[in-house]
């Protein structure tokens, strides 16, 4: 064990101001978790996890990809090694990680959850995993211990309409302090291409809705009950995971025989796919506007490229990167045509493309009207974005084309319960870029005034901004 802890309370924070800013604005904010993908299920059952693989590694392509960049066989990732033996895999690659955000985390969380302080290598990995595991085991790592322990005031899952958002409302009936609400996510209406898994969803959307969908009109009815529902649990978010944002002009006629196409099973080709995104897109940013709910759009991925290693593990195993969409002229048309209508609903714009930044920090501001401060977001760097130095150019780039006092702020954006040191890292990151811009002269040594900016941004600009029921 190292004598100097590499995880130290001023960790990241390399001036004095950085350390006043965090210590005494940041540290102390409760955590307003706006966008995930926790599973609803393990709240509700408040699971209790085994080991540290179950919390940690299960699920996580984060790790994977390193592992297999380190030259670690599959089986010690996906494949079928025990628990314990892909602990200890993912132990003996974590000296490699150095200069990757991972190290930075996987250090953050073993002292944050279990304070371990211990560098995590080959060596230490059996101490770690015993000591780890012990601690699982007690009230205080539960699933709902987790949120009490992070002071995690709200948690906004990821949810599909035809969800019955049974978890949910056994959850509203509880004592837990936590809000679990979910967030509408309707990327399965958009996918006419793709007939088996469309329709297997709309008999699932049926079943949901109680409704039978056998048009488009009777989808766009379904839709709108589902938001509904979802309102009445709570829900003030959708979110859309895109490659970019379709704005084809489609009418709805035409939208009807593409949906009829898919419906009976025929091929629906990319282009027709485009136009019936744009019109199906439109009409939930106009659901979105009538319930005062805030849309989502995170676009820019580039997704499964390894065919050979897709038709083996699926979806969501580490074969995704960033994608080099054009962006700009599909997204202005898509929210300029609902700001015509006096449609366009809160809106946060996520990029995964950092050549993207300044398209994305000017494109908010043609939208701002006035009604509400920060109404269209550049929202926080996600997937390969939320480490250091890509949110220290999110950020630069929002505060040199917009206003970064009015930013909403980091979200998890995960599906591990080990996440939470995400809102620390970005509240130390954040501290540690305005302490520099203070100490160089660029902005007011007032720490009351930027004080307030940091509060804002890791707390009360979100509080404020979603509108949550009470």
């Amino acid at each position: 064990m190292s004598s100097t802890a590499f995880i130290h309370d001023d960790f990241l924070l390399s001036t004095a101001t950085a350390r006043r800013l965090y210590h005494e604005h940041a540290a102390a904010q409760g955590i307003i978790d706006y966008h995930c993908h926790l599973p609803p299920q393990d709240l509700a059952a408040n699971r209790q996890f085994t080991n540290l693989f179950e919390i940690w590694l299960e699920g996580d392509h984060y790790k994977w990809r390193a592992m297999r960049a380190n030259g670690v066989s599959e089986r010690y990732c996906t494949g079928d090694a025990s628990p314990a033996e892909k602990f200890k895999a993912w132990a003996a690659a974590v000296p490699h990680t150095l200069g990757n955000p991972l190290y930075h985390w996987t250090h953050l969380e073993l002292a944050r959850y279990f304070g371990i302080t211990e560098l995590l290598d080959a060596d230490s990995a059996e101490r770690i995993w015993h000591t780890a595991n012990e601690q699982l085991a007690t009230p205080q790592l539960s699933t709902q211990g987790i949120l009490k322990k992070f002071g995690v005031e709200t948690v906004c899952t990821t949810d599909d309409p035809a969800d019955d958002l049974a978890h949910h409302i056994a959850l509203s009936q509880s004592d837990l302090g936590t809000k679990i609400l979910p967030t509408f996510r309707p990327d399965a209406a958009l996918a006419v291409h793709r007939t088996d898994f469309f329709n297997a969803w709309l008999d699932r959307l049926q079943a949901a809705s109680g409704m039978e969908i056998r048009a488009l009109d009777d989808l766009l009815a379904a839709l709108n009950q589902r938001a509904d529902f979802f309102h009445a649990q709570g829900c003030r978010l959708s979110d859309h995971g895109l490659d970019f944002c379709p704005a084809t002009a489609c009418g709805e006629g035409e939208a009807a025989a593409i949906f009829a196409k898919a419906r009976a099973a025929q091929p629906v080709d990319s282009e027709e796919q485009t136009r019936y995104a744009s019109f199906i897109m439109l009409f939930l940013g106009r659901l979105y506007a009538e319930r005062g709910w805030t849309m989502q759009l995170h676009l820019g991925a580039l997704r499964n490229n390894n065919t050979r290693l897709f038709r083996t593990l699926g979806p969501d195993k580490g074969f995704d990167s960033i994608g080099d969409f054009p962006q700009a002229v599909t997204l202005a048309r898509f929210l300029d045509t609902l700001d015509t209508e006096d449609k366009l609903p809160r809106t946060i714009l996520y990029n995964l493309n950092p050549a993207d930044n300044y398209v994305f920090a000017t494109m908010i501001g043609n939208f701002q009207d006035g009604t509400l401060a920060g109404k269209v977001q550049f929202g926080s760097g996600w997937w390969f974005l939320d480490q250091k130095e890509a949110m220290e150019w999110q950020m630069k780039a929002l505060a040199n084309l917009g206003l970064l006092s009015r930013f909403v702020g980091m979200v998890t954006d995960s599906r591990s319960f080990m996440s939470y040191p995400r809102h620390e890292y970005f509240r130390r990151t954040l501290c540690n870029l305005l302490g520099q811009q203070i100490e160089a002269g660029e902005i007011p040594a007032d720490l009351d005034l930027v004080g307030g900016m940091v509060r804002g941004i890791c707390h009360d600009n979100a509080q404020s901004y979603f509108g949550f029921p009470a």
